[in-house]
């Protein structure tokens, strides 16, 4: 596997000078990483990246800032919700995906990741957040951009998320199987699938996950949680409950090289969950 991390989670405890896209993927590189999850807003402070902003030459300069540190994007994100309840809001926020779907097209990133929303302005769970009328809205919103990836020769991965629409692997196959598309593609976050009506099933869960979308899984995010009154909080790989023999196992026999970057690290604690995970691997 090749083993990344979100760049925003990178030089998070240093001065705002040390916070640019540059700084982050040059520490990024020292702490032996290979590849990043790359959202532009969070990493390049003072600028609106709508569709205006998302150009081909931001993209031909990410490449070059990449290409010095030895670094690859696996994702360049954007979380915007497909599902918007507002036709002219829908449409802008589609309009970003297609400025996304073209830079990664230069960048060479691997996927354009995106959660699934939910069914209000506010991106929230609400009681129809899981609703059959949710998952049509989702898969309406999305079937543009998908096409647009597929002019472009880009993947879109969805991110199955407990909280938003796509909640499970179930569902995560219906949108794929409604759009019927090779450039649509799974980031597999086995932490964002739990609940804590679930967790005590987690298992079953990422057993299932593996089975129904193993194929189409692109990316893998790789983090941790603990309980936290009633609900889940994320921490960083090797610091919570989770047991990742089994998605180790799966991504070394069904995945070779597959791109996994790590979530919720701090600069304290990045390297030794990238150590432990890779120390894992190399005993499966």
């Amino acid at each position: 596997m090749q083993l990344g991390i979100r760049l925003h989670d990178v030089n998070a405890s240093l001065d705002a000078e040390q916070k640019t896209m540059e700084a982050r993927a040059a520490k990024a590189k020292e702490e032996g990483f290979t590849c990043v999850h790359l959202a532009f807003s969070k990493v390049m402070a003072g600028i609106t990246f709508d569709h205006c902003a998302l150009t081909e030459g931001l993209a031909q300069y990410t490449k070059r800032v990449f290409a010095k540190n030895d670094l690859d994007v696996a994702v360049l994100g954007c979380y915007l919700n497909l599902a918007h309840p507002d036709p002219d809001k829908l449409k802008e926020i589609q309009a970003k995906y297609y400025g996304n779907i073209r830079v990664a097209s230069l960048l060479g990133a691997s996927v354009v990741g995106t959660e699934t929303g939910a069914p209000n302005a506010q991106y929230k769970m609400d009681a129809n957040t899981h609703s059959k009328e949710a998952l049509e809205t989702f898969i309406k919103g999305l079937a543009p951009v998908v096409e647009c990836a597929e002019k472009y020769g880009v993947s879109m991965a969805i991110e199955p998320v407990w909280k938003h629409i796509v909640y499970d692997a179930r569902r995560a196959r219906t949108v794929l199987d409604a759009i019927g598309s090779p450039n649509l593609r799974i980031i597999f976050d086995p932490v964002n699938l739990l609940y804590p009506g679930n967790i005590d099933e987690r298992a079953k869960v990422f057993d299932e996950t593996m089975n129904l979308l193993g194929d189409d899984i692109a990316v893998v995010h790789l983090k941790d949680f603990i309980p936290e009154g009633d609900d889940l909080k994320s921490v960083a790989a090797g610091h919570g409950l989770m047991d990742y023999t089994e998605i180790l196992r799966f991504m070394k026999t069904r995945k070779p090289f597959i791109q996994a970057t790590l979530e919720n690290t701090s600069n304290e604690n990045a390297v030794s969950s990238r150590l432990m995970l890779e120390d894992m691997y190399r005993q499966l």
